[in-house]
């Protein structure tokens, strides 16, 4: 009986492991994926941060602005793409010469604020675009209008892909203070992920993708076509 007895708790303490090890190799492969979702998103996002970026520099360079607003929306987007770090974006986003003067120029200029370069940006187009009658007037023009629709689309797929990837980050929080995570260390020495926390509030003139264009009544409230 005692013989079958430590067969019994030897077979128990086996399974006890196993069950403990599969739990630790299940958190820290979802732990894994996690972080690999959170730079897989972020990636994502500054993609689309360079297409608005993009965009912006056309629309300051069009001549359908006055002297200032194409000035500050000009300086804004050059910031972006420089500081932001659009010479290391994707080949495609961006023409190679292009590609090669924002590597010389971000290089130039250090580390910076990404989010505050964005939400500059995004105050410079504001200054703009949330007049509604300054957008009717850039759309009747077809460059005009090419521009400003493909400036509401980046600007959507950024306000998207910035709300997927904190997402995203906050869930990898999340995990990352379990209790297992943390007695056991599975981070390991991957920095813990942060939100990206930025001005990008949609100007009020601008009509979103599939919109018509606004004009301002009367009263001074904007109302769609």
């Amino acid at each position: 009986m005692t013989g079958g007895s430590d067969v019994t708790v030897v077979l128990v303490v086996v399974a006890v492991v196993l069950l403990l090890a599969w739990l630790v190799w299940v958190r820290a492969s979802r732990l894994d994926r996690l972080h690999r979702k959170v730079g897989a998103s972020r990636a994502v996002v500054d993609a689309q941060l360079v297409r608005r970026a993009s965009v912006a520099a056309e629309l300051a360079t069009s001549g359908l602005l006055d002297p200032a607003s194409s000035l500050v929306i000009g300086e804004a987007a050059w910031g972006s793409l420089t500081d932001g770090g659009a010479g290391d974006v994707p080949p495609g986003l961006l023409p190679a010469d292009l590609r090669d003067l924002l590597r010389g120029g971000a290089a130039a200029t250090g580390a910076v604020d990404r989010a505050q370069v964005e939400s500059d940006l995004t105050a410079a187009l504001r200054e703009v675009l949330d007049d509604a009658d300054e957008v009717a007037a850039l759309a009747d023009d077809p460059e005009g209008g090419r521009l400003l629709e493909a400036l509401a689309a980046a600007w959507y797929r950024v306000q998207l892909a910035r709300r997927f990837h904190n997402e995203a980050v906050a869930q990898t929080q999340r995990v990352r203070r379990g209790a297992l995570v943390r007695l056991l260390r599975l981070a390991g020495h991957a920095p813990e992920p942060r939100t990206l926390e930025l001005d990008d509030a949609w100007p009020q003139g601008l009509p979103r993708p599939g919109e018509g264009p606004r004009t301002t009544r009367p009263g001074g409230a904007a109302s769609g076509a």
